[in-house]
C-alpha cells in the first residue's frame, strides 16, 4: 500500500487517522509534525487522506460485521462550495453503520442509487424506519420489488416492512451529529469528489469506535491499532 512513497509509512498513517478521526485542520497536523522535527506540507496530507481512505475503507469493509434486521434511514445535509449536498445514512437496531451515499441531489433516484447499493451489501432487512419523506418511501417499494424479482427461490420472499415516524427516527439523527462534528471544523469541501472520499474516511473511523469489524487477535483494538492492522 505504502510502496514507493517518500516518507515512512507510520507517517502516513498517523496522518491520515488524526485527520480523519480528530478535529484537526490540515495546518495543525503541519505544525504537529514540524514540532517532532518532520516537515510535511499540508497538501500532502490533504493527498494522503484523499488516496488512502478509500484503501482503508475497503479493507475495513472485508472484515465489518452483519448488521440486524431493523434499518434506520435518513439524510442529512453537507455544504461544498458553498452550496448543501446529501449524505444518505442508514444504521441499524443497535446504532452500527449500515451503510451511506453521498449525493448532489436528494430526489428519487439519488435514494434509490443508496438502497440498491445497501440491500446489495448487506441483503434485504425485515423493516425500514424513515422519517415522513414520501421519496425515501418509494425509493425503498421499488428497491424491495426489484430485489424480490431478482430472488428466484421456492418461497415467497415478504415485502420489507416501511415504518414511517419522525419520532422513532432519532436514533439515527443523533448518530448524524457525530460524525457532522468532525465535519464542522474542514470550514467546508472544495469538491463533490474530495467531500465523497474524506466523508467515507470519517464514516469508516465512525464504524471503527462502534468496533464493527472482526480482528482475530484482538476483540476491541484501539484506533491507532485497527488502522495499523488494515494497513499491514
Amino acid at each position: 500500500m505504502f510502496k514507493g512513497r517518500h516518507f515512512d509509512w507510520s507517517v502516513i498513517l498517523l496522518c491520515v487517522r488524526w485527520y480523519l478521526a480528530y478535529n484537526l485542520s490540515l495546518r495543525d497536523l503541519e505544525e504537529m509534525l514540524a514540532e517532532r522535527g518532520i516537515s510535511v506540507d499540508h497538501s500532502t496530507i490533504h493527498r494522503w487522506v484523499v488516496h488512502f481512505s478509500p484503501l482503508l475503507l475497503e479493507r475495513f469493509n472485508r472484515r465489518k460485521r452483519a448488521v440486524t434486521g431493523k434499518w434506520h434511514i435518513d439524510e442529512t445535509y453537507i455544504k461544498v462550495r458553498g452550496r448543501w449536498v446529501y449524505l444518505y445514512r442508514a444504521i441499524d437496531s443497535v446504532g452500527d453503520a449500515v451503510e451511506f451515499f453521498f449525493s448532489e441531489n436528494r430526489d428519487l433516484q439519488a435514494a434509490k442509487r443508496f438502497i440498491r447499493k445497501a440491500l446489495k451489501r448487506h441483503g434485504r432487512p425485515e423493516r425500514i424506519v424513515i422519517d415522513g419523506s414520501q421519496t425515501n418511501r418509494e425509493a425503498i417499494n421499488a428497491c424491495d420489488g426489484e430485489s424480490r424479482l431478482r430472488e428466484h427461490t421456492r418461497w415467497e420472499l415478504k415485502p420489507i416492512r416501511v415504518r414511517q415516524s419522525q419520532y422513532l427516527n432519532n436514533r439515527i439523527e443523533q448518530d448524524h451529529r457525530r460524525v457532522k462534528r468532525r465535519i464542522r471544523t474542514m470550514l467546508g469541501f472544495k469538491s463533490t469528489t474530495c467531500a465523497a472520499i474524506i466523508l467515507s474516511g470519517i464514516e469508516m473511523v465512525h464504524m471503527m469506535r462502534k468496533r464493527q469489524a472482526r480482528y482475530a487477535y484482538d476483540p476491541a483494538p484501539s484506533l491507532a491499532a485497527q488502522f495499523e492492522i488494515l494497513a499491514a
